[in-house]
């Protein structure tokens, strides 16, 4: 089975979801830090996420 640009993007897009909802849970149940907090810095993972990725078209490092 090949994978096309479409479900890689897809992909990618689900990665950063996880990526977020993880950094949010640790932070607020591991780390505890006041939920608050938690929220705001999970909130900036997934767009910081989209700029460092270099493959990114719209938003990454190389956009144009």
């Amino acid at each position: 089975m090949k994978i096309n640009k479409k479900q890689k993007e897809i992909f990618k897009s689900y990665l950063r979801s996880v990526a977020v909802a993880s950094v949010t849970t640790v932070l607020a149940l591991v780390a505890d830090v006041r939920p608050e907090l938690a929220i705001v810095a999970g909130a900036v993972v997934a767009p910081l996420l989209r700029y460092l990725d270099p493959q990114d078209q719209k938003f990454g490092i190389n956009s144009k």
